[in-house]
Parts: C-alpha cells; structure tokens; sequence
C-alpha cells in the first residue's frame, strides 16, 4: 500500500470520529440547554417551540448465547431545536480549534 493511501484512510478515520464526537457533545450540550429552558424560561410560546421534540426509538435488542445473554436498548435519540443549536456550536468549536 502506498504512503498516501495510508495517509487518506489515517484521514477518513479522523474525519469519522470527529463526526461521531461532535454528534455525542452537541446532543449533551442540547440536552443541557433544553433542560435549562425547561427550568429558567416562562411560560410562553417561545419556551414550548424550544423544548418541542421528535423521539426515535430503536430496540431492545436480545443476543443469548448459551453461556451469556446480552441486552442493549432501547436506544432513544431526542432531537429538538435547541439539540440542533448544540450540535452547530461543538461543530464550530471543532472545526475553529481542531
């Protein structure tokens, strides 16, 4: 295999868990800030289009094997606007810093 060849897949794979670190970061940092405006904001229509959210469920998903039985799930992912503006400021910061 050639030098750049390695170079491009070292990249890739770079590229790949940049991605995957900015999603994780951005959808805690959302989670926090929605938890926030649930707490600090009033009442009002603003506070309700904020913490508005759309759930996607997937699982629980059963592999028993004869000696060990494993359970993952369900994995929920919760996606609002206030998710979407986390997500934009880690990428942001990603791309600014790194």
């Amino acid at each position: 295999m050639s030098p750049d060849r390695e170079l491009i897949g070292d990249s890739r794979r770079r590229n790949v868990r940049r991605l995957v670190w900015t999603l994780v970061l951005g959808l805690f940092l959302g989670g926090l800030l929605t938890k926030l405006s649930e707490l600090f904001l009033p009442d009002s229509t603003a506070r309700e289009f904020l913490i508005t959210s759309v759930r996607a469920s997937v699982g629980p998903f059963s592999v028993d094997l004869v000696a060990v039985a494993l359970t993952v799930g369900p994995l929920v992912v919760t996606l609002n606007v206030l998710t979407l503006v986390g997500i934009g400021i880690v990428a942001f910061v990603a791309r600014s810093w790194i």
